[in-house]
């Protein structure tokens, strides 16, 4: 698999990552075992970066992921940090907080040195406290982790992180429903230094083209319970698209995929054509859907025609409901 630099971090990971939230929870059921084969049939496939978090089963994707580093070597590991407190409030963000947040997952991960630490999706103002990066930068010092970055949700909040010197890395939801980052962050980031991990690759699964106007999901699904954001950001959902709108998105995408290859990995080859990507983090529920995803960085790139269209299908359909918002 083709590998690039993740921004300042210093390191080198597979385009094709692997986002691990759907092991800790939030997506229905997923058992040890079957969580631990994903893991393994991923990394088999060529990915060398997974993306996890202390609040996905409040540690429980961290501690599987910590098992299955216990048989591996080569493997970059990202957590993030922050949203186990709520409400969320600025003034948690010391670090005092961050000491003891990046103990929990240096114990759940087994490691002594986390790879990468994120803010994840903090409240705006946090993105503009000097303290809250001089933190950051102790914890480096004291060898706590080796590098860190943010997760955001908005534009307007990665440009801020990519000023900072110190930020290696900015997580953001790019796909072909989610063009905002094309204009300005995608280049600063490229001129910072600062690497991108493009998250919500699938839109929550809608890219993948199995979906149709009579799919459901379970009740502990956040496809379900956070349609409207009544949970956290409904950005983060869907990619805050209407699930309608989204589906006949995907209808007029579907002529695109090349021979051979799946809808899903269509829209994850478009992703890291993208001029600044580092790595994109499709999450898997099962071995298959792993291998499958990393088999997106084996396709060609896209033709221009097909970015054309892309845009187009965006202008039309998706950009008068969400341009604006993140």
């Amino acid at each position: 698999m083709e590998r690039r630099e993740l921004g300042r971090s210093g390191r080198q990971v597979g385009v094709i990552g692997l986002g691990a939230w759907q092991l800790g929870a939030d997506w229905g059921e997923v058992d040890e075992d079957q969580a631990l084969s994903v893991l393994s049939a991923a990394a088999d496939a060529g990915v060398t970066f997974i993306d996890t978090a202390d609040v996905y089963g409040d540690g429980r994707s961290e501690r599987l992921v910590g098992r299955f580093l216990k048989g591996r070597r080569g493997i970059t590991v990202a957590t993030k940090m922050g949203r186990r407190i709520t409400p969320q409030d600025p003034a948690i963000y010391t670090l005092h907080n961050f000491r003891a947040w990046t103990d929990r997952s240096r114990a759940n991960l087994g490691v002594d040195t986390l790879d990468l630490v994120q803010l994840h999706c903090p409240p705006t103002p946090v993105y503009s406290t000097d303290a809250v990066f001089d933190g950051l930068d102790t914890l480096v010092e004291e060898g706590r982790i080796a590098a860190y970055g943010v997760s955001v949700e908005t534009r307007a909040e990665a440009l801020t992180a990519i000023a900072r010197p110190g930020v290696a890395s900015v997580q953001i939801i790019l796909n072909t429903l989610r063009l905002g980052p094309l204009a300005e962050v995608l280049p600063a980031a490229r001129a910072a230094g600062v690497g991108i991990i493009a998250r919500v690759p699938l839109a929550s699964g809608l890219l993948s083209g199995r979906y149709d106007a009579n799919t459901t999901f379970a009740d502990n699904d956040h496809r379900t319970y956070n349609r409207n954001g009544e949970a956290f950001d409904v950005g983060e959902t869907f990619s805050g698209v209407d699930f309608g709108t989204g589906l006949e998105a995907v209808r007029r995408l579907a002529p695109l995929v090349p021979p051979g290859a799946t809808m899903a990995q269509f829209a994850l080859r478009w992703i890291i054509d993208q001029p600044g990507v580092s790595v994109v983090i499709p999450g898997a529920r099962n071995p298959s859907q792993a291998r499958a995803n990393a088999a997106a960085a084996d396709l060609a790139p896209l033709t221009a025609s097909h970015l054309e269209t892309v845009r187009s299908v965006y202008d039309e359909l998706i950009a008068p409901h969400i341009a604006d918002r993140w």
